[in-house]
Protein backbone atom coordinates (compact mmCIF):
# COMPACT_ATOMS: atom_id res chain seq x y z
CA UNK A 1 0.00 0.00 0.00
CA UNK A 2 1.43 3.38 -1.03
CA UNK A 3 1.93 6.41 1.18
CA UNK A 4 -0.67 8.31 -0.88
CA UNK A 5 -3.27 5.56 -0.38
CA UNK A 6 -2.68 5.52 3.37
CA UNK A 7 -2.88 9.31 3.58
CA UNK A 8 -6.14 9.40 1.58
CA UNK A 9 -7.67 6.70 3.78
CA UNK A 10 -6.70 8.58 6.95
CA UNK A 11 -7.99 11.86 5.47
CA UNK A 12 -11.37 10.31 4.58
CA UNK A 13 -11.75 8.68 8.00
CA UNK A 14 -10.84 11.87 9.89
CA UNK A 15 -13.11 14.01 7.67
CA UNK A 16 -16.04 11.73 8.51
CA UNK A 17 -15.10 11.80 12.21
CA UNK A 18 -15.10 15.62 12.13
CA UNK A 19 -18.61 15.66 10.64
CA UNK A 20 -19.98 13.15 13.15
CA UNK A 21 -18.31 14.51 16.30
CA UNK A 22 -17.02 18.08 15.82
CA UNK A 23 -15.34 19.87 18.73
CA UNK A 24 -15.79 23.47 17.56
CA UNK A 25 -18.00 25.22 15.01
CA UNK A 26 -15.87 26.42 12.09
CA UNK A 27 -15.93 30.22 11.74
CA UNK A 28 -15.14 30.14 8.03
CA UNK A 29 -16.51 26.72 7.13
CA UNK A 30 -14.81 24.33 4.76
CA UNK A 31 -15.37 25.82 1.28
CA UNK A 32 -12.65 28.37 0.59
CA UNK A 33 -10.43 27.17 3.45
CA UNK A 34 -10.34 23.62 2.17
CA UNK A 35 -9.71 24.72 -1.41
CA UNK A 36 -6.76 26.83 -0.19
CA UNK A 37 -5.32 24.27 2.20
CA UNK A 38 -5.61 21.41 -0.29
CA UNK A 39 -4.19 23.55 -3.10
CA UNK A 40 -1.17 24.23 -0.87
CA UNK A 41 -0.63 20.46 -0.64
CA UNK A 42 -0.61 20.22 -4.43
CA UNK A 43 1.91 23.08 -4.66
CA UNK A 44 4.07 21.51 -1.95
CA UNK A 45 4.07 18.18 -3.80
CA UNK A 46 5.03 19.83 -7.09
CA UNK A 47 7.87 21.78 -5.47
CA UNK A 48 9.13 18.62 -3.77
CA UNK A 49 9.22 16.70 -7.04
CA UNK A 50 11.17 19.46 -8.77
CA UNK A 51 13.56 20.56 -6.02
CA UNK A 52 13.85 17.59 -3.67
CA UNK A 53 12.72 14.33 -5.27
CA UNK A 54 14.40 12.19 -2.57
CA UNK A 55 11.62 12.44 0.03
CA UNK A 56 11.81 10.60 3.35
CA UNK A 57 10.39 7.24 2.22
CA UNK A 58 12.42 7.22 -0.99
CA UNK A 59 15.49 8.23 1.03
CA UNK A 60 14.91 5.19 3.26
CA UNK A 61 14.65 2.89 0.22
CA UNK A 62 17.78 4.44 -1.31
CA UNK A 63 19.77 3.92 1.92
CA UNK A 64 18.38 0.41 2.35
CA UNK A 65 19.51 -0.79 -1.08
CA UNK A 66 23.02 0.50 -0.33
CA UNK A 67 23.23 -0.77 3.24
CA UNK A 68 23.76 2.74 4.57
CA UNK A 69 23.09 3.99 8.09
CA UNK A 70 23.70 3.17 11.73
CA UNK A 71 21.19 0.33 11.95
CA UNK A 72 22.70 -1.50 8.98
CA UNK A 73 26.20 -1.08 10.41
CA UNK A 74 25.16 -2.46 13.80
CA UNK A 75 22.98 -5.23 12.41
CA UNK A 76 19.93 -4.15 14.40
CA UNK A 77 16.81 -6.21 13.58
CA UNK A 78 14.34 -4.46 11.28
CA UNK A 79 11.46 -4.46 13.78
CA UNK A 80 13.55 -2.86 16.53
CA UNK A 81 15.12 -0.44 14.06
CA UNK A 82 11.61 0.58 12.98
CA UNK A 83 10.50 1.39 16.54
CA UNK A 84 13.66 3.36 17.26
CA UNK A 85 13.33 5.21 13.94
CA UNK A 86 9.76 6.26 14.73
CA UNK A 87 10.74 7.62 18.14
CA UNK A 88 13.85 9.43 16.85
CA UNK A 89 11.97 10.97 13.91
CA UNK A 90 9.18 12.10 16.21
CA UNK A 91 11.66 13.85 18.50
CA UNK A 92 13.38 15.39 15.46
CA UNK A 93 10.09 16.84 14.21
CA UNK A 94 9.26 18.10 17.72
CA UNK A 95 12.67 19.82 17.88
CA UNK A 96 12.28 21.32 14.41
CA UNK A 97 8.86 22.64 15.41
CA UNK A 98 10.23 24.17 18.62
CA UNK A 99 13.06 25.86 16.70
CA UNK A 100 10.60 27.29 14.15
CA UNK A 101 8.91 29.15 17.03
CA UNK A 102 11.92 30.05 19.17
CA UNK A 103 14.62 30.98 16.66
CA UNK A 104 13.81 34.13 14.65
CA UNK A 105 14.53 33.90 10.95
CA UNK A 106 14.51 36.36 8.06
CA UNK A 107 11.43 34.67 6.57
CA UNK A 108 8.97 33.37 9.21
CA UNK A 109 7.56 30.59 7.05
CA UNK A 110 5.82 28.74 9.90
CA UNK A 111 3.39 31.65 10.34
CA UNK A 112 1.40 30.44 7.32
CA UNK A 113 0.49 27.26 9.17
CA UNK A 114 -0.68 29.20 12.24
CA UNK A 115 -2.60 31.80 10.24
CA UNK A 116 -5.45 29.38 9.54
CA UNK A 117 -8.38 30.96 11.46
CA UNK A 118 -9.94 27.54 12.03
CA UNK A 119 -8.29 24.22 12.82
CA UNK A 120 -9.23 20.89 11.28
CA UNK A 121 -7.48 18.08 9.47
CA UNK A 122 -6.65 20.33 6.47
CA UNK A 123 -4.66 22.61 8.78
CA UNK A 124 -2.29 19.65 9.13
CA UNK A 125 -1.55 19.99 5.40
CA UNK A 126 -1.12 23.77 5.39
CA UNK A 127 2.65 24.28 5.35
CA UNK A 128 4.58 26.73 3.20
CA UNK A 129 6.58 25.07 0.38
CA UNK A 130 9.81 26.46 1.84
CA UNK A 131 8.99 24.89 5.20
CA UNK A 132 8.22 21.56 3.53
CA UNK A 133 11.60 21.60 1.78
CA UNK A 134 13.49 22.37 5.00
CA UNK A 135 11.55 19.78 6.98
CA UNK A 136 11.99 17.08 4.36
CA UNK A 137 15.72 17.75 4.10
CA UNK A 138 15.99 17.40 7.89
CA UNK A 139 13.99 14.15 7.97
CA UNK A 140 15.64 12.59 4.91
CA UNK A 141 19.09 13.28 6.34
CA UNK A 142 18.15 11.52 9.59
CA UNK A 143 16.57 8.62 7.73
CA UNK A 144 19.76 7.99 5.75
CA UNK A 145 22.01 8.45 8.80
CA UNK A 146 19.97 5.94 10.78
CA UNK A 147 19.29 3.55 7.92
CA UNK A 148 15.64 3.70 9.01
CA UNK A 149 13.42 0.93 7.58
CA UNK A 150 11.23 2.26 4.76
CA UNK A 151 8.07 0.78 6.30
CA UNK A 152 8.64 2.66 9.56
CA UNK A 153 9.23 5.90 7.67
CA UNK A 154 6.08 5.30 5.59
CA UNK A 155 3.99 4.82 8.74
CA UNK A 156 5.54 7.89 10.37
CA UNK A 157 4.90 10.10 7.34
CA UNK A 158 1.35 8.83 6.88
CA UNK A 159 0.12 9.33 10.44
CA UNK A 160 1.91 12.65 11.02
CA UNK A 161 -0.35 15.60 11.98
CA UNK A 162 -3.81 14.76 10.54
CA UNK A 163 -5.19 13.17 13.72
CA UNK A 164 -3.86 15.76 16.15
CA UNK A 165 -5.04 18.72 14.04
CA UNK A 166 -8.54 17.31 13.56
CA UNK A 167 -11.63 19.11 14.79
CA UNK A 168 -13.01 16.13 16.68
CA UNK A 169 -14.40 15.76 20.17
CA UNK A 170 -12.93 12.71 21.87
CA UNK A 171 -14.70 11.45 25.01
CA UNK A 172 -12.94 12.98 28.02
CA UNK A 173 -12.02 9.58 29.44
CA UNK A 174 -10.51 8.44 26.13
CA UNK A 175 -8.52 11.66 25.83
CA UNK A 176 -7.22 11.17 29.37
CA UNK A 177 -6.11 7.62 28.56
CA UNK A 178 -4.41 8.56 25.26
CA UNK A 179 -2.77 11.86 26.23
CA UNK A 180 0.09 10.47 28.37
CA UNK A 181 1.28 8.63 25.26
CA UNK A 182 0.12 10.39 22.09
CA UNK A 183 -0.81 13.93 21.08
CA UNK A 184 -4.60 14.18 21.01
CA UNK A 185 -6.56 16.84 19.09
CA UNK A 186 -7.42 18.65 22.34
CA UNK A 187 -3.75 18.73 23.33
CA UNK A 188 -2.44 20.11 20.04
CA UNK A 189 -5.33 22.56 19.58
CA UNK A 190 -3.92 24.57 22.50
CA UNK A 191 -0.83 25.24 20.37
CA UNK A 192 -2.99 27.05 17.78
CA UNK A 193 -4.33 29.59 20.28
CA UNK A 194 -3.68 33.30 19.68
CA UNK A 195 -2.42 33.61 23.27
CA UNK A 196 1.37 33.46 23.12
CA UNK A 197 1.93 31.36 26.25
CA UNK A 198 -0.41 28.76 24.75
CA UNK A 199 1.16 28.93 21.29
CA UNK A 200 4.52 28.34 23.00
CA UNK A 201 3.39 24.93 24.20
CA UNK A 202 2.41 21.46 22.98
CA UNK A 203 4.81 21.25 20.04
CA UNK A 204 4.45 17.48 19.66
CA UNK A 205 2.94 15.70 16.68
CA UNK A 206 2.67 12.01 17.56
CA UNK A 207 4.24 11.29 20.96
CA UNK A 208 3.33 13.53 23.89
CA UNK A 209 6.39 12.67 25.96
CA UNK A 210 8.59 15.45 24.54
CA UNK A 211 6.42 18.32 25.77
CA UNK A 212 6.18 16.78 29.21
CA UNK A 213 9.90 16.03 29.33
CA UNK A 214 10.94 19.55 28.28
CA UNK A 215 8.18 21.33 30.23
CA UNK A 216 6.36 22.80 27.25
CA UNK A 217 3.11 21.03 28.07
CA UNK A 218 -0.13 22.96 28.71
CA UNK A 219 -3.17 20.84 29.55
CA UNK A 220 -6.04 23.12 28.54
CA UNK A 221 -6.57 26.53 26.86
CA UNK A 222 -7.45 29.39 29.19
CA UNK A 223 -10.82 30.00 27.51
CA UNK A 224 -11.71 26.36 26.84
CA UNK A 225 -11.73 24.62 23.49
CA UNK A 226 -14.96 26.21 22.31
CA UNK A 227 -14.09 29.67 23.62
CA UNK A 228 -10.45 29.90 22.50
CA UNK A 229 -9.48 31.93 19.46
CA UNK A 230 -7.52 30.12 16.75
CA UNK A 231 -4.94 31.60 14.38
CA UNK A 232 -2.84 34.76 14.54
CA UNK A 233 -4.14 37.68 16.57
CA UNK A 234 -3.16 40.11 13.81
CA UNK A 235 -5.29 38.37 11.18
CA UNK A 236 -8.66 37.51 12.69
CA UNK A 237 -10.49 37.73 9.38
CA UNK A 238 -11.06 35.76 6.18
CA UNK A 239 -7.76 36.83 4.54
CA UNK A 240 -5.83 33.69 5.62
CA UNK A 241 -8.36 31.53 3.75
CA UNK A 242 -6.98 32.85 0.43
CA UNK A 243 -4.16 30.94 -1.23
CA UNK A 244 -2.10 33.84 -2.60
CA UNK A 245 -2.39 35.76 0.67
CA UNK A 246 -1.24 32.68 2.57
CA UNK A 247 1.77 31.98 0.36
CA UNK A 248 2.92 35.61 0.60
CA UNK A 249 2.36 35.92 4.37
CA UNK A 250 5.96 35.06 5.39
CA UNK A 251 7.22 37.91 3.22
CA UNK A 252 4.92 40.56 4.70
CA UNK A 253 6.14 42.92 7.46
CA UNK A 254 6.06 40.89 10.64
CA UNK A 255 4.04 41.86 13.68
CA UNK A 256 4.35 40.31 17.12
CA UNK A 257 1.47 37.88 17.10
CA UNK A 258 -0.29 36.34 20.02
CA UNK A 259 0.30 38.69 22.95
CA UNK A 260 -3.32 38.89 23.96
CA UNK A 261 -6.76 37.73 22.93
CA UNK A 262 -8.36 40.04 20.36
CA UNK A 263 -10.24 42.73 22.34
CA UNK A 264 -13.64 41.84 20.92
CA UNK A 265 -14.95 38.31 21.31
CA UNK A 266 -15.67 36.70 17.99
CA UNK A 267 -19.13 35.65 16.88
CA UNK A 268 -19.00 31.86 16.67
CA UNK A 269 -22.49 31.28 15.41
Amino acid sequence: MSELTIRLAIFAAMALFEVLAPCRPLRYGRGRRWVTNLAIVVIDSAVMRIVFPLAAVRAALWAETRGLGLFHALGIPTFLAGIISFVVLDFAVWLEHLVSHKVPGPVPIHRMHHADPDIDLTTALRFHPLEILISMGWKAGLVVALGAPATAVLIFEAVLTMFNHSNVRLPARLDAVLRPFIVTPDMHRVHHSVIRRETDSNYGFNLSIWDRLFRTYVAEPEHGHEGMTIGLASFQNAAPTGILWSLLLPFRPQTRDGEEEPPARLNRS
